[in-house]
């Protein structure tokens, strides 16, 4: 038992030692996902495998890490987003991109934020001010053209309305708000909730 545990911790360290020794030839090295991490030097990121190994060359000037199987990359002033091959699924066309969450991502075109499936349909038009992404309870924070935060589902109706000056994404059910100048918790529904 010992012997197993000695060699099984000099695997791990010869393994490290590898790791850290790639790792050197980048300015960062971001977390793996989807068997990827995010690489990047000077100004220009892609991806490499565990080992190494450049998956996705390092030719766009920003990148984030794989979401639900996508990264979100961009090139030009254009975000989109790739699968772990490399392979183009959404074409680089937007302003600002965010990760994919629960099967939605955020992008914004012409100021405007809406929201794309994986395969990288508009599902939810670009009608809001601000936005952030999906939560697990299936609603996602909007900013209307007054500033108020409300939030809507997956087909996009507004189910808690927009009246808050600050709206967060949910959590186990609860999602912290500004209701006037008071930071509160709501649950699903919308009904103020105790601090534990």
């Amino acid at each position: 038992m010992k012997k197993w545990l000695l060699s099984l911790l000099s695997l791990w360290i010869v393994n490290a030692g590898f790791a850290q020794a790639w790792a050197k030839q980048y300015d960062h090295v971001d977390e793996c996902t989807c068997g990827l991490s995010l690489v990047g030097k000077g100004n220009k990121h892609g991806f490499v495998d565990k080992n190494g190994k450049v998956v996705v060359p390092l030719i766009y000037d920003e990148a984030l890490t794989f979401s639900d199987g996508l990264a979100a990359v961009m090139q030009n002033n254009k975000w989109g987003y790739l699968d772990s091959t490399g392979k183009v699924i959404v074409e680089l066309q937007y302003s600002e991109a965010m990760s994919f969450h629960n099967g939605m991502a955020v992008v914004v075109k012409a100021g405007n934020y809406g929201f794309i499936n994986e395969k990288g349909t508009v599902v939810i038009p670009f009608e809001f001010g601000g936005a952030r992404g999906f939560s697990a309870d299936g609603l996602a924070p909007v900013m209307n053209a007054k500033g108020k935060w409300g939030y809507i589902d997956k087909k996009g109706k507004v189910v808690i309305p927009f009246k808050y000056g600050f709206a967060d994404e949910f959590v186990e059910g609860v999602a912290r708000v500004m209701e006037g100048s008071e930071m509160i918790h709501i649950d699903v529904s919308g009904k103020k909730v105790a601090e534990n």
